[in-house]
């Protein structure tokens, strides 16, 4: 969307990494002009159904189970007010700033569709958050899918909370004053506007998105490090065999392997080692390939919610001539869904690794000494390196449950049906923090390993991954404090920039 360091709404479809790219990355979201009047237009409804009178639900009624209830005059600005301080009510650990960000850029997005009817001057305090640098201390825990997380967003922009600014926690009115910025003010429909809709589970989806595309691009080349380092059977691999079942996913995985394996003495020293290898190993383009087309999956189900509108009621047509329709525009169920099933995805991901982890330090199978030290029983070496991840693993077994079948009557009965897409958003954070982690392992395991191997060739691209770790991560002769090997290891995957230019040492 034009320049990287600048993120424009309002001509073009919003991609997931316009989101990652202004929560993560520090772009500037701006609004385009058209997008400002489409703002305008809705806002101009607004007031014409304040001054007309006219019974719309959120702009002049209350909320939930209160919606027969009308209002008018000051009540209006009340009720936006109101509705911030009552719907503030999270609990939990605070959300990284990341994360906050994300759920806010997801709600302006949304405001910039035009058809939620809040004021300007709300858009305005919510970017101006973004620029400054000033996030809402966000507690975690409480969303059945929205309201309270942009709720704790909203009660900042009144001066009121906590948030995080130039690395302190303060008050929220003095981020503003030294931001040069007045605390808003709220008119109708306004309050409605900034707990509703779907940001909260997109914006943390978005982030996600993120994450999973680089683990998963991680996962094949750490996978070629241990396929190579226990002399895999290169054939599984074979294209012809591979295009036989056209899934989108496993041909990219398939491809990728054979260009990161491409070269290897090991592997061709190897031929004929087995008739066969374990399924953990030969069935990297088939596993690692489907959840690549869950995450095509959850690409396409988190962009349809950032490019449509998820407000009620949303506000269509003209001051002259509108509609003011009720409906479930935000229930998240397509988000929440998408979530849970990345989180499957992503768990297996983590399984699979771990299974070809726990094969290299297992001399039965590997070839390779045990636990992949030099002098094993004076020395545990990577042993208890795998019972980490089969921990992990566990965790990610119970993560990976579907949030989205949790139901809950709210409101009076009258939201009796609700997606819980945050929490699945969230719990799909801690499985890729998770599965990070095992690949982690994984990835010193075979770098390990190739110490043992490295009199012979290497891939063009395992030996590039392999090298890359040795500048942050040496050889390991004997025992020695482990944690910090495997943090080093994770921050490497962590790093957007690395992972490309491994796969880039391919021919």
């Amino acid at each position: 969307m034009g320049n990287p360091e600048v993120v424009r709404l309002g001509d073009r479809p919003v991609r997931w990494q316009d989101i990652a790219a202004v929560a993560r990355h520090g772009a500037r979201l701006e609004l385009t002009a058209q997008a400002w009047a489409r703002i305008d237009n809705a806002q101009a409804i607004v007031r014409r159904i304040v001054d007309s009178g006219e019974r719309a639900y959120g702009v002049n009624t209350g909320l939930g189970a209160l919606c027969n209830v009308s209002l008018a005059g000051e009540q209006l600005a009340a009720l936006s007010r109101n509705t911030l301080l009552s719907h503030a009510c999270g609990v939990g650990p605070v959300l990284p700033d990341e994360q906050t960000r994300a759920i806010i850029c997801a709600a302006v997005v949304n405001y910039s569709h035009g058809k939620s009817g809040l004021q300007r001057a709300v858009v305005h305090a919510l970017l101006a958050l973004l620029e400054h640098g000033i996030t809402p201390q966000v507690p975690s825990q409480g969303s059945v899918g929205y309201l309270t997380h942009m709720a704790h967003v909203g009660v900042c922009l009144l001066g009121l909370g906590k948030v995080s600014h130039r690395g302190r926690i303060v008050e929220a009115a003095e981020a503003l004053a030294y931001a040069g910025l007045a605390p808003i003010r709220l008119g109708a429909k306004d309050g409605l506007c900034l707990v509703n809709g779907t940001p909260c589970m997109t914006g943390l989806a978005s982030l996600a998105l993120d994450d999973a595309q680089r683990l998963l691009d991680w996962a094949d080349v750490i996978g070629a490090m241990s396929f190579e380092a226990q002399r895999g059977q290169i054939a599984a691999f074979d294209a012809e065999i591979i295009a036989l079942k056209p899934h989108p996913g496993m041909q990219v995985v398939g491809e990728r392997l054979r260009a990161l394996l491409a070269g290897s003495e090991v592997i061709a020293r190897g031929e004929g080692l087995r008739t066969q290898d374990a399924l953990s190993i030969r069935s990297m383009p088939q596993v690692h390939g489907a959840a690549r087309d869950q995450m095509a999956h959850a690409v396409r189900q988190v962009e349809a919610e950032l490019n449509g509108a998820n407000d009620n009621p949303l506000l269509l047509g003209t001051p002259q001539a509108f509609r003011v329709v009720s409906q479930a525009n935000p229930h998240g169920q397509s988000v929440a869904l998408a979530a849970d099933l990345l989180a499957i995805a992503m768990a297996e991901i983590g399984s699979i690794a771990e299974r070809r982890l726990d094969r290299l330090v297992n001399p039965l199978v590997s070839g390779l000494p045990a636990f992949l030290v030099s002098e094993p029983g004076v020395n545990s070496g990577m042993m208890i390196a795998q019972y980490v991840a089969a921990s992990l693993c566990a965790q990610n077994r119970h993560l990976a449950q579907p949030a989205v079948l949790d139901n809950f009557v709210t409101s009076g009965l009258q939201e009796d049906h609700l997606s819980l897409g945050t929490n699945a958003a969230l719990k799909l954070h801690q499985v890729l923090e998770n599965c990070t982690q095992i690949l982690a392992i994984e990835y010193l395991l075979a770098a390990q390993a190739f110490e043992f191997l490295k009199d012979l060739r290497f891939g063009a691209g395992t030996d590039a991954a392999w090298r890359l770790l040795r500048q942050t991560v040496p050889a390991y002769h004997q025992d020695r404090w482990l944690a910090p090997d495997i943090a080093a290891a994770a921050e490497l995957l962590k790093d957007p920039r690395l992972a490309q230019p491994v796969l880039a040492a391919t021919p």
